[in-house]
């Protein structure tokens, strides 16, 4: 019998878990000052494996009566590995905590952002993969 894929264990429902959906309304709320400021939602969604990696995106949608092209989100991935609401550590120590290869995570680096359309932008997350400890 085999042990069960990353894409099953990282599951949607896991990874809101790891990611809920509130962590966008706190993070415009210490951003903007008001929640309903914020253009877009962010969801943390899985994209793949290797042997050596494990690939995350942060999807963003743009919100009703929001126009995300109208944001500054190019920026955002500097943004994003700094501020401690979103704590992409936090999330990549959740995310090993999680595994089931017996690997461990190690670095992570936050790709630039890249437009799917005009109302979804998105955010490679791409963690390392480490042999586990024995």
């Amino acid at each position: 019998m085999h042990a069960p894929s990353c894409k099953t264990v990282f599951n949607q429902p896991l990874l809101d878990e790891i990611f809920p959906s509130s962590r966008a309304d706190r993070f415009f709320e210490a951003l903007l000052g008001d929640a309903s400021e914020g253009a877009y939602d962010i969801i943390l969604t899985y994209t793949g494996e290797s042997d050596d990696q494990i690939d995350f995106e942060f999807t963003l949608k743009q919100r009703p009566g929001k126009c995300l092209a109208c944001n500054l989100t190019y920026g955002l991935p500097e943004v994003f590995m700094r501020h401690p609401i979103i704590d992409i550590a936090g999330v990549v120590r959740q995310i090993e905590s999680r595994m089931i290869n017996g690997k461990q995570c190690g670095e992570w680096v936050l790709g630039r952002t890249r437009e799917v359309s005009r109302d979804t932008h998105v955010l490679p997350l791409t963690v390392k993969l480490t042999p586990g400890k024995p």
